[in-house]
């Protein structure tokens, strides 16, 4: 993933959030709207280093951690479960071949979210 796609896809991930659930805006204001796109920027640094490492396990236990925190300030597990998935969506809008893996990695940290 070059680095600029991976900021592309970090901010139309944040829109995407936004977009589908505007309350968010309310609740957190536009420093809240910030603080997901740095979120996104870190998801994708993790999913890349994850895939550099061959190793899945690598962003299900940063996904683990991240929730940990968010929960703790107020948000729920469902916004992180959401926000991978439209990290996917965005993935294979891309249509490139080896977006397939980073899309394994998130589906499996969604399910470890979900148990």
């Amino acid at each position: 993933m070059k680095q600029s796609w991976k900021t592309a896809l970090a901010e139309k991930a944040t829109d995407e959030i936004y977009k589908r659930e505007p309350a968010l805006l309310v609740r957190f204001g536009e420093e809240g709207k910030a603080k997901c796109l740095e979120d996104n920027h870190h998801h994708m640094k993790q999913l890349e280093t994850a895939l550099l490492l061959n190793n899945q396990q690598f962003f299900i236990d940063y996904a683990l951690w991240l929730n940990g925190i968010l929960t703790k300030h107020g948000m729920s597990t469902r916004h992180l479960i959401d926000n991978f998935v439209i990290i996917q969506q965005l993935l294979m809008e891309s249509g490139e071949q080896e977006n397939e893996k980073g899309w394994s990695y998130l589906q499996e940290a969604i399910l470890a979210l979900q148990q």
